[in-house]
């Protein structure tokens, strides 16, 4: 049974935007290095940014769903899944939070993150939610078709959690050709995002009911000292 109590640490977690394009390597090398840092005491944080067009292979990825591997650089990835696109118009989180701090209960994080980006879609006007044997968070689109709206891939080392979720806000959704998405191969699955849904939202919009929809769910957020 899940605990119904917030799943809430003591002190607010920094919430920090990220300016301009972060290169995938250099936000991995510094998760691994915040972890340690966290797990050693240092202050819970939240990384928003987006990235230049590229492809990640999670710990269960498939050579054969990596459809055009010139396309963009690929990298490894520690996190769970499989493939996956990060590019410019998708806002990725990164969450680095100690479950030390909180619930010690890797099932009730995955869950609470789901429903962290349910609640945030709901402030945007969207509907999700989550499906039976597929990751991620979903979108109905009528007539038996459902779109992928957004990702979650994450890492937990010494109870504290890396990687994230990646919601696409207005990326170009053909970069997602050059492979199959977290496994989506079927046809009557696909990916989708809020420009695609008619929602006219910025990257500020998307920002601001993620930060909302945090608060309801880990507690509260602290922005960076100018």
């Amino acid at each position: 049974m899940t605990d119904p109590r917030p799943n809430r640490a003591d002190g607010p977690v920094l919430w920090r935007p990220w300016a301009g394009f972060a290169p995938y390597d250099v936000t991995s090398e510094g998760m691994e290095t915040l972890a340690g840092e966290i797990h050693a005491g240092a202050q819970e944080q939240v990384w928003l940014l987006e990235h230049p067009p590229l492809y990640t292979a999670g710990t269960s990825a498939k050579v054969e769903d990596l459809r055009e591997p010139e396309r963009f650089p690929v990298y490894d990835s520690p996190r769970g899944g499989q493939y996956t696109y990060h590019g410019p118009g998708q806002r990725v989180a990164y969450l680095m939070l100690d479950l030390s701090r909180r619930k010690k209960d890797v099932r009730r994080f995955v869950q609470d993150t789901e429903a962290w980006l349910i609640m945030a879609l709901r402030h945007l006007g969207v509907e999700s939610g989550i499906r039976d044997g597929r990751v991620g968070v979903w979108v109905d689109r009528g007539d038996g078709r459902e779109d992928k709206i957004a990702a979650i891939g994450v890492r937990i080392r010494r109870w504290v959690t890396f990687h994230g979720i990646a919601l696409n806000v207005s990326p170009d959704l053909e970069h997602f050709s050059g492979i199959v998405p977290c496994g989506i191969g079927e046809e009557n699955f696909g990916v989708t995002s809020l420009a695609d849904l008619g929602v006219k939202a910025t990257m500020a919009d998307v920002d601001e009911a993620l930060r909302i929809a945090f608060e309801e769910i880990f507690g509260l957020t602290e922005l960076p000292s100018p």
